[in-house]
């Protein structure tokens, strides 16, 4: 009974991720399609690991031995260019680092769609 139930939340939100705004609308105001209220508390209390990844560098261990303090390590990643979120390591949105009471944080610039988080990503990590 409750695996039918489940099949029929993942179809719901499987059309959702296709584009069908009237359902986004729906799940947004009742908690879930179709009008049934869901208890949607049970999922807030999952932890997540939130990372955001200023850039990347590869180097040998010889290299990372003699780095030391003042040393730079350069990144993959140009200077302006949109920081990544990831969220459990899947790319999730992009943004830009700001300094709020002299302590860094991200302002979202962008939400990455459903579409581009199931594919896999282009470049090799």
């Amino acid at each position: 009974m409750e695996d039918e139930s489940a099949k029929e939340d993942f179809e719901a939100l499987k059309d959702i991720a296709d584009g069908d705004e009237k359902d986004i609308d729906a799940v947004g105001q009742s908690g879930a399609p179709g009008g049934e209220t869901k208890n949607w508390n049970l999922i807030l209390d999952i932890p997540l690991t939130v990372t955001v990844e200023l850039g990347r560098s590869k180097m040998l261990i010889n290299d990372l031995l003699k780095l030391g303090q003042g040393s730079v390590i350069e990144l993959t990643k140009l200077a302006g260019e949109p920081l990544e979120v990831l969220v459990n390591q899947k790319l999730v949105a992009r943004g830009e680092v700001v300094v709020v009471n002299k302590k860094f944080g991200v302002r979202l610039t962008g939400i990455v769609s459903a579409m581009e988080r199931v594919q896999p990503k282009a470049e090799n990590r």
